[in-house]
């Protein structure tokens, strides 16, 4: 049973000692996941941070390989100068207490990406993952008229979907609205929370206020982090940050969104939390995905499956 005075997030992981916050879709996504890290640290949990890397993590020391399909980064790791979001966040993180490493898993498909999570469940013998995403696209099940860019998001979750039931499996969504850039409708997003509310999957929503410690170590991470990728910021943080600061409308955090009309607004900075099993459960072509062993066998997957696929549910307006 839970209260009201804790979000059911954090009461799931209250038997949890060490706790893994990966980033789903890749890109800047583990930074949509600190606030949550943070609020865990100050709990006294020992958590890490993880993300499916776009970065080229090829030119990475050996050394800095712990298994196959997974590195940790620190702030001394070779990459990218233009575009390493796992490396900026790794020399950001000494200000907050956490330790200054990102492990970064590069594409795969299923298969690989689940083995390598198994490597860090057993090397740091972790009891619960949260998987989150820097918008809600993760929720789309795959009868829908859109569905974003689900080929990172679908891998994340059926690779840890699939792990040993000793693991609590969480997922956390903040950034509502961004993805109407790709073309999700967002009614059906709400649509979707609304089924797994009657499947117990829905596990609340909760806000992240900008004078909370972990709002404004957040705000400063994503400034941080555009400082330092000047070529390639975050569009996702921008706007979350941008909607926790207060702003509204159309509202640009870097020039990458110029020519397009954005809805900055203070749904952006809500978290949006499941089950992620019950999540799961609920995409209708996740288990095709499961013999998948390289990254472009996923898009090959999800293309058929668009193709073959009843007629998706039509697109909707929000009423108000």
């Amino acid at each position: 049973m839970f209260r009201l005075a804790e979000p059911p997030l954090f009461t799931r992981l209250r038997p949890a000692e060490n706790i893994l916050i990966a980033g789903a879709g890749g890109g800047f996504d583990i930074y949509s996941g600190l606030p949550i890290a943070l609020a865990l640290h100050g709990m006294g949990k020992r958590v890490h941070l993880a993300n499916l890397a776009f970065s080229d993590l090829s030119r990475l020391a050996s050394g800095d390989w712990v298994g196959p399909g997974v590195a940790e980064v620190h702030p001394d790791s070779v990459g990218n100068d233009e575009y390493f979001p796992e490396r900026t966040l790794a020399r950001w993180l000494p200000a907050t207490g956490l330790a200054p490493r990102v492990y970064a898993f590069p594409k795969a498909g299923v298969r690989r990406l689940r083995a390598a999570y198994q490597v860090l469940v057993s090397q740091l013998d972790l009891d619960a993952v949260v998987l989150v995403d820097g918008g809600t696209d993760i929720l789309l099940r795959g009868d829908e008229s859109g569905l974003g860019t689900p080929e990172e998001d679908m891998t994340s979750l059926a690779a840890v979907a699939g792990l040993d039931d000793g693991v609590d499996r969480l997922v956390a969504c903040l950034g509502f609205g961004i993805d109407a850039y790709h073309g999700v409708c967002h009614a059906h997003v709400l649509e979707n929370i609304a089924a797994l509310e009657r499947a117990g999957a829905y596990l609340g929503a909760f806000s992240v206020p900008a004078d909370s410690q972990e709002g404004a170590a957040y705000l400063a991470a994503v400034a941080h982090a555009a400082e330092q990728t000047t070529t390639r910021p975050s569009i996702v943080n921008g706007q979350i940050a941008a909607a926790i600061r207060g702003e509204f409308g159309d509202v640009h955090a870097s020039s990458r969104t110029r020519g397009s009309e954005l809805f900055v607004n203070p749904l952006m900075g809500l978290y949006f939390t499941f089950d992620l099993l019950g999540l799961a459960s609920g995409v209708d072509y996740l288990a095709l995905l499961e013999h998948t062993e390289h990254a472009h066998q996923v898009a090959l997957v999800i293309r058929a499956h668009l193709k073959d696929r009843a007629r998706p549910r039509p697109r909707r307006s929000l009423p108000h």
